[in-house]
């Protein structure tokens, strides 16, 4: 099972990551107590470790300022939390996740699907209700030790872990190592 851990602002974040290497590392800049800078996210990113996929998080941005940071290498997928439709997905040029707050994704354009509670939120769908997607799919919201298994067991091709990696609000680096050993070995 691929594994992603989001909202990494720091450099221990990446120093963190690099030891447990997820498969995916997520760069917010959307507003949130997890956002990061243009200039953050570039300096994060020349430290991730080769293999990990960088992420950006975002809703609603403007497409040049996705285009511009998979152009110099800040990201290479775009998660898109906001309102942004099949025409803005088609021209952005960058590979997309499209977030569905729900348990069910509609049809998009975008190359994956993330079904989440709700951005930040940290609380779990009704697993028992998600409808998988035709398509890769992230399964996110309130993944943490305590379930993270459960989760897997619905077969997403990820789980998306933020709020369950972190210990005081900062991420854990025992909590990113053990919820990646998780998703690998399952």
């Amino acid at each position: 099972m691929r594994i992603k851990i989001c909202g990494l602002s720091r450099m221990e974040d990446i120093e963190a990551v690099n030891a447990a290497m997820p498969d995916f590392a997520g760069f917010v800049f959307a507003p949130s107590k997890r956002q990061v800078s243009f200039i953050q996210a570039a300096a994060l990113r020349a430290k991730l470790a080769d293999g990990i996929i960088p992420v950006g998080v975002f809703v609603n941005e403007h497409p040049k300022l996705i285009q511009l940071l998979h152009h110099y290498g800040s990201i290479d997928i775009a998660q898109l939390h906001g309102e942004e439709d099949e025409e803005y997905i088609a021209n952005l040029g960058v590979p997309c996740i499209k977030v569905f707050k729900d348990t069910k994704a509609q049809p998009t354009a975008a190359e994956m699907v993330l079904l989440d509670s709700g951005a930040g939120s940290g609380q779990t769908l009704d697993w028992r209700a998600v409808q998988a997607p035709d398509k890769l799919w992230f399964l996110a919201g309130g993944i943490d030790l305590s379930n993270i298994e459960r989760a897997m067991r619905l077969r997403p091709f990820a789980v998306d872990v933020s709020s369950g990696a972190e210990t005081n609000g900062k991420k854990d680096a025992e909590k990113i190592l053990q919820l990646v050993r998780l998703a690998h070995n399952s």
